[in-house]
């Protein structure tokens, strides 16, 4: 794994709202193309060398020569709190740290997608510990400690001139979210898990977007989950991971505008899975956008823990990441209430020994500091 650390302070700042109407929208639909970027300063720091056709190029400027328009940064509560075992130095982006990078991203042009983890390490379908600062508060006080704390941020971002244009209120939360202290179990939202533990999560969400509401009134929000395929659903029926989840939203009547959705296709399987989940995620919810927020395919050898291999149609290369990403947007672009597309890790840049289990992943070959071809070929999703 990665040798890199990051430095920075930390900043830790009551809820339901009405939620919005589910309106379809009018006029031209503006199309969000771009990546989560949140290690481009270590990669900086590092001296790892971009280039564009083999001139060095500054990564921001080359993203936006490329046809970009939006940048993600995630955020954790206080990652240098975080004692697990499987500690991450790549998870270290506190406020501090994200404030200068989201403030050059602004002033280059792009659009800003905060990616709220709400936790000190990594938030996941597999971990969604309760930040160490926040262990011991009741379901009420942690519902209270996360409208502040989302509201702070807010509005330090918006003093900082940076306020986003998309917020996800959690990652990649399908099965809920602030469990608890790791390898907490109790509070799982499966679509069998109690209602009540469906009710403690929809009110948390409930103070997350109201923070948003009344600080960053313009931004969209999203609910980010990643069950779209038919062969990775708990319990082990078609979607039902998926489609439970926002039916659990809807019913609840949580405030949000987008459908957020991660896809990686050796997770996930091929993309006729993604297809299938969008047209249901469409048909059941029509009033409600749909991104992807992230994605990723190797151009060397497999990333780690893959399970489904589609070399076959997509070969570990260059080539192959490029036609993936071709075949990926021209499937989304059949898909009307599609308005996003974002690479997961697209700055990963090993050029200067930098290394880490996304080495074969991300838009930079990591031998030469190039551009991949890949990189180029997103910006045809926003044309």
């Amino acid at each position: 794994m990665i040798l890199i650390s990051c430095g920075g302070n930390n900043h830790e700042p009551n809820g339901k709202t009405t939620p919005k109407p589910d309106v379809k929208p009018t006029g031209t639909v503006t199309k969000y193309v771009g990546g989560d970027i949140s290690l481009l300063p270590e990669y900086e720091k590092a001296e790892a060398i971009f280039k564009d056709k083999g001139t060095a190029v500054a990564p921001l400027v080359l993203f936006k020569k490329a046809g970009w328009n939006a940048m993600r940064l995630r955020l954790f509560v206080n990652p240098d709190q975080y004692k697990g075992a499987d500690r991450d130095p790549n998870a270290c982006q506190n406020l501090a740290y994200i404030l200068p990078l989201a403030k050059q991203i602004k002033a280059a042009g792009f659009k800003l997608l905060l990616d709220f983890h709400y936790s000190d390490t990594w938030a996941d379908p597999a971990k969604q510990w309760t930040p160490a600062a926040w262990a011991g508060l009741d379901d009420s006080q942690l519902a209270a400690k996360l409208k502040a704390y989302t509201a702070e941020v807010l509005t330090k971002m918006k003093q900082n001139g940076t306020e986003p244009d998309l917020i996800q209120t959690g990652n990649e939360i399908s099965y809920g979210m602030l469990w608890g202290q790791n390898a907490a179990t109790a509070r799982y939202c499966y679509p069998s898990s109690p209602q009540e533990n469906w009710n403690r999560f929809t009110q948390l969400l409930h103070a997350a977007t109201a923070a948003c509401r009344e600080i960053c009134p313009k931004a969209k929000i999203i609910l980010h989950t990643e069950r779209v395929s038919t062969t990775q659903q708990h319990d082990n029926t078609n979607y039902q991971a998926l489609l439970n989840f926002y039916q659990q939203m809807q019913l609840a009547k949580v405030d949000y505008d987008i459908i957020g959705l991660s896809y990686y296709p050796y997770f996930h399987g091929p993309m006729s899975e993604l297809n299938a989940a969008i047209s249901r995620l469409e048909t059941s919810f029509s009033g409600k956008d749909i991104m992807l927020v992230e994605t990723g395919y190797p151009y060397k050898w497999p990333v780690g823990g893959s399970t489904f291999d589609y070399t076959a149609q997509y070969p570990y290369s260059l080539q192959g990441q490029q036609r993936f990403t071709a075949a990926l947007i021209t499937m989304l672009k059949t898909h009307k209430r599609v308005t996003g597309l974002f690479w997961w890790w697209p700055e990963y840049n090993a050029f200067n020994t930098q290394l880490s289990g996304w080495y074969n992943a991300p838009l930079f070959d990591s031998t030469t500091g190039e551009a991949t071809p890949a990189l180029y070929e997103l910006k045809k999703f926003a044309e």
